[in-house]
């Protein structure tokens, strides 16, 4: 007797019916226009908070500064930098929220043309897909950014030093003395100076403006004297974005060993037989996908990867290929064929 899950499935390929060349790609035409129509009100959103998003971009690298003494400044040498880059962000920031809608469009293209026991297994793979890119992208801002960037920072603060010379106050000198404040002051008096800590900066107030509130301009200080570390929102931007493309591409290891394993083309003890040779490539593939010359970031990227990679190998022992198609184990003390779909 056929069990339910094959009485499904065949039930699910009758109903399938063959559509022409034209049909295809009229199907085809139908979910793209479909799913640029969801993307547009994710844009338009986003070009609205675009001035947000790119706040909470460069947050990481504006925290580093910050925690170093040096100014939180970031810089646009181009007039039209700021502009180009709130685009980015807006587009970027639409890829990854409207990315399950794009992909449960072309699901709708794809799903027609597979059987019912293919289909289970991208309903196990594409879910385990966005949580782990999920995941790739929150690691990558709260983990490795921070510590990356602390790094470089303090590195780059002692690349360079220079030698202040002392001197002797000449009879009847004393020096101006201007209050030193975490903060600026609330409805601070024309030409009134102070430091504030918070953003290292000397400011000055030039009274209040046309709409009532004080007019405040302030200049950056270094601690370190010899170098102003002040860097480009633009080169700054396309750096975290090869950092995502890494980290996301990192984080697929277990969609990998779940797909190795499914096919037959590698076996979970053969995996697991070779874990210490998987670990280096783990190290050499965290190199590659990291951009960033520090070893900390290297690190931080092939541990995850490792740990992903016996993620995998739990999953291809609790999710084998026959259980997802629905059939029986196969017999393979009788020579019976491997585990593939």
């Amino acid at each position: 007797m056929l069990g339910l899950a094959e009485v499904i499935d065949r039930r699910n390929d009758k109903a399938q019916t063959v559509m022409g060349l034209g049909a295809h790609l009229e199907e085809l035409r139908r979910c793209l226009i479909w799913a640029l129509v969801g993307l547009a009100p994710i844009f338009i959103i986003s070009i609205i908070f675009a001035r947000e998003l790119l706040d909470v971009s460069m947050a990481p690298v504006r925290a580093a500064l910050h925690a170093a003494g040096e100014p939180d400044v970031m810089q646009l040498t181009s007039v039209f930098e700021g502009f180009f880059n709130s685009v980015k962000i807006a587009f970027l920031a639409t890829i990854c929220v409207g990315a399950p809608w794009v992909l449960f469009q072309l699901w709708r293209f794809v799903a027609p043309g597979l059987h019912g026991h293919e289909r289970r297994f991208i309903y196990i793979l594409a879910p385990l897909s966005g949580l782990l890119s999920a995941a790739a992208l929150l690691f990558l801002y709260y983990v490795i950014l921070p510590t990356m960037l602390g790094f470089l920072v303090t590195f780059n603060a002692g690349t360079f030093t220079r030698a202040n010379p002392i001197a002797d106050l000449p009879p009847g000198i004393t020096l101006a003395t201007i209050p030193v404040l975490e903060g600026d002051p609330k409805d601070p008096p024309s030409g009134g100076q102070w430091f504030n800590t918070a953003v290292m900066e000397h400011r000055l107030s030039l009274g209040p403006g046309a709409d009532g509130k004080p007019r405040i301009v302030g200049t950056p200080a270094s601690t370190s004297g010899a170098l102003l570390q002040q860097f480009r929102v633009g080169e700054t931007l396309d750096t975290f974005i090869m950092f995502a493309l890494g980290c996301v591409i990192g984080f697929q290891t277990p969609v990998v060993v779940l797909l190795l394993g499914w096919i037959g083309i590698v076996k979970r003890t053969f995996l697991a037989k070779y874990r210490r040779h998987i670990l280096v490539i783990c190290c050499v593939a965290g190199a590659f996908l990291t951009p960033s010359p520090d070893p900390a970031s290297m690190l931080l990227l092939s541990v995850p990867m490792y740990l992903l990679f016996e993620l995998g190998l739990i999953l291809l022992w609790a999710l084998p290929a026959h259980r997802i198609a629905g059939r029986p184990a196969p017999d393979l003390s009788a020579g019976g064929p491997s585990e593939g779909p």
